[in-house]
């Protein structure tokens, strides 16, 4: 056994002591503006070389086929490390323009300390660079992913100090709260289009980056088919075939008896190695820190790409079963006056007959095409077909002080069928002095839901402190599935990227015309309308930026209540006013942000005079502050702080006006610290705390949810086994145990509670053929 070479940077930007173009060893490659990585973590390379030598739910054939290939193809395919790395040499680079979204681009390169990239996807505009965009973006890596084991994008955004995640009503989904505004994992994108991951949970190994834009974006990417996304979108990244071969199999364990086994495994073949094929596969299963609770995870995915001088293409398809029983569900608040006390964290209150089963199957093609030297399209493509089963029991807590509660059981069953794409030209010119990159991009939306719900046994008793569990209560059969919504979204954009001053001043124009057309349980709706935004960037110096924006978001309006005076009347949809101004810095090794923002959403209530109109809002005013990258040899640093203040505006009730929005802190905080331990060479420790203020459950703010801080450890260890590369990490979530209240809300004006994790172990070892 060897251990990698001490953490060395200065001119050489990687912790184990190799230039950024000799990181091909044991098939790592460089990250670069135009080339894509997606192996393991540049910052992680040794200085040695090493050799590279419920029914159909529950089957998972296909997973088990492709760990089996990770294990067979290993040997055919395994090659020395070029002994240019033993004598110190720098490798040649190899030029490979894959990149997940079929782009001359590619993947913006990482930052120094690799946990963040130095640019993320503008919608439209395309993958930019942080200094030049007039909108703050964080791209998370696949090196962070894995050095922090997260399992889901909720994991991975524990990271970010705008966002905090929540849960959906009456379900399992991940959401988010961005800016203080809700966004549910339906309305994430996949390589730029929506709603074509797993609607409640999306597994880590399926995405190279997790790339978040806050703020509105409706001209960037439309509006989302679920109508979040004004306060921030997330874009997913596939993962594609490196430079260099990979075989990676990873085992893990964690509280609970959790275990996990996943293979990535990938190949460059043909002329100039035009063509890759990329293939992730996992599986997991067992209970977790909370008490008799269990899940389980399939999952297979397949990505390839191909290029030629002018013309890139690339497609993905994946398969996920994600199997839950007796998950902890979350908490309503019945008839009281205060929040009660969190239970301890391990206890589990769900009835043991519960459960939650998801299957979904998805792809995406995307293709690219340079018409000209100045004139490129684009094309793409995605479909996902979702089926989904559930039996819950909805707790509803009565007294605050002994726990005592009810719950009712609701069973449904959904199917989706999602089919979305979008059309685009950029053109590059120039008009005297002054540069243009024009981009013009139409994208169409269609979404089926089709569900069957029955529920009974209303006010059954139990205790959050003191669960009485039953036996599934007997309820009404269920019903056949039958349509409940559907969703056509289009829309069509037009923006000009302005560069003037030597490109020092950067000046964007744009708009979008949206179409909604919403169909949910029989009652349509069907408006549009055009969505501006304009944003400008000046370069006071390579090291500093200054930016600014106007920017709207757009969801659907309200329809009119039965009773009032203008009942069935439809609301325009509703139009979210942001404005933003902010800093940039960039030390070369060390970033810092620092951004300025107002939003407003429109709130529609009934007035005096029995009319319902749109006459309210609220108001999000916010400042961020970011930080990233590696100020010193060795330490990296990550996260920052959020103060925000949502306020219910002219909401039509005394009990409601300038109380705050549910849910939503005053302050959060996060703060990551990665340390590479002096004389243990291979070693590092990381630190994560994460702080969130006080919150209300209710809208006229008489239930207030007490604030929390949470502290994660974690370690990792790089060795040489027999020629191999392994990775030994180890983590431990919530380390003093804490019980607390995670979140409240999720859901547009509900309040419900959920509890935070118990302590969790988790080791994992990950071994490169």
């Amino acid at each position: 056994m060897h251990a990698v070479t001490p953490p060395g940077r200065g001119s050489r930007d990687s912790r184990h002591g190799l230039t950024r173009t000799a990181l091909t060893v044991a098939g790592k490659l460089t990250e670069n503006n135009s080339h894509y990585n997606s192996t393991q973590p540049a910052s992680q390379i040794p200085s040695q070389p090493t050799s590279q030598n419920n029914e159909d739910m529950n089957q998972l054939t296909p997973v088990a086929l492709a760990a089996s290939l990770a294990f067979h193809v290993s040997g055919a395919w395994a090659q020395a490390a070029p002994a240019a790395a033993e004598s110190g040499k720098t490798l040649s680079t190899v030029t490979v323009n894959a990149s997940a979204d079929a782009s001359a681009q590619g993947l913006a390169p990482a930052y120094p300390g690799g946990q963040v990239a130095r640019g993320g996807r503008a919608g439209i505009l395309g993958t930019r660079d942080n200094m030049e965009t007039p909108f703050s973006i964080t791209s998370y890596t696949n090196e962070l992913i894995q050095d922090r084991q997260a399992r889901s994008v909720g994991e991975v955004l524990l990271n970010d100090p705008g966002v905090r995640i929540a849960r959906g009503f009456g379900n399992f989904q991940e959401s988010f709260f961005i800016r203080g505004f809700v966004l549910s994992s339906d309305d994430i994108a996949y390589n730029g289009l929506y709603s074509l991951l797993p609607r409640q949970y999306i597994a880590a190994e399926l995405f190279e980056r997790v790339e978040i834009l806050r703020g509105a974006s409706a001209f960037l990417s439309g509006a989302t088919p679920g109508g979040g996304g004004l306060g921030g979108t997330i874009n997913l990244l596939p993962k594609r075939a490196p430079n260099e071969p990979l075989n990676r199999v990873t085992f893990g364990v964690s509280s609970g008896g959790q275990g996990t086994v996943s293979a990535d495994v990938a190949r460059r073949f043909g002329p100039d190695s035009s063509t890759g094929i990329r293939v992730n596969a996992a599986y997991r299963d067992g209970g977790t820190a909370v008490d008799d609770e269990k899940a389980k995870l399939g999952l297979l995915s397949v990505g390839l790409d191909w290029r030629s001088r002018d013309v890139r293409l690339s497609a993905d398809v994946g398969y996920q079963d994600h199997q839950l029983d007796g998950t902890r569900p979350n908490v309503q608040l019945g008839a009281i006056t205060r929040v009660p006390t969190a239970p301890d964290a391990s206890r589990n209150f769900a009835q043991p007959w519960t459960f939650s089963n998801e299957r979904d199957v998805f792809g995406t093609v995307r293709g690219e095409w340079d018409i000209t030297s100045a004139l490129t399209g684009w094309a793409a493509y995605g479909h996902r077909g979702s089926k989904e089963a559930n039996s819950l029991a909805v707790l509803s807590v009565d007294n605050a002080d002994t726990g005592a509660a009810n719950f009712f059981r609701f069973d449904n069953d959904r199917e989706d069928s999602i089919d979305t794409g979008e059309l685009g030209l950029r053109w590059k010119a120039r008009t005297g002095s002054i540069g243009h990159e024009v981009v013009g991009a139409a994208s169409w939306f269609r979404g089926k839901t089709d569900t069957a719900f029955t529920f009974g046994a209303f006010g059954s008793p139990t205790n959050l402190y003191d669960p009485v569990f039953v036996p599934a209560p007997v309820i009404g059969p269920m019903p056949a599935l039958a349509r409940t919504g559907d969703i056509r979204l289009a829309s069509f954009a037009l923006g000009d990227t302005l560069s003037m001053f030597g490109d020092r001043l950067l000046v964007t124009l744009g708009a979008r015309h949206q179409k909604l057309e919403i169909t949910s349980f029989g009652v349509p709706y069907e408006k549009s309308r055009v969505s501006p935004a304009v944003g400008a960037v000046w370069r006071a110096s390579k090291q500093l930026s200054f930016y600014a924006n106007y920017i709207e978001g757009l969801t659907q309006g309200n329809t009119a209540p039965a009773g009032t005076v203008n009942q069935g009347q439809q609301l325009a949809p509703y139009v979210s006013k942001q404005k933003e101004i902010g800093v940039k810095y960039d030390s070369g090794t060390f970033g810092a942000a620092g951004a300025l923002f107002s939003t407003t959403r429109p709130h529609a209530f009934v007035n005096a005079a029995g009319v319902f109109s749109a006459a309210g809002s609220d108001r999000h005013d916010g400042v961020e502050l970011t930080v990233f990258g590696e100020p010193t040899r060795g330490l990296r640093l990550l996260g920052g702080v959020t103060w925000l203040q949502a306020k219910q505006r002219s909401t039509g009730s005394a009990l409601t006006d300038g109380k705050r929005v549910i849910g939503v802190p005053n302050l959060q905080t996060t703060v990551g610290v990665d340390w590479d331990v002096p004389g243990v060479r291979g070693l590092t420790l990381d630190t994560r705390v994460a702080q969130t203020g006080s919150t209300y459950a209710d809208g006229a703010n008489t239930l207030k949810v007490a604030g929390w801080t949470r502290v994660d450890v974690g370690a990792r260890y790089l060795t040489e086994v027999a020629g191999r590369l392994v990775t030994l990490r180890a983590r431990v979530d919530n380390v003093a145990d804490r019980n607390y209240w995670s979140s409240s809300g999720g859901f547009p004006g509900a309040g419900y509670l959920v509890v935070g994790g118990p302590r969790t172990f988790t080791l994992s070892a990950s071994v490169d053929f």
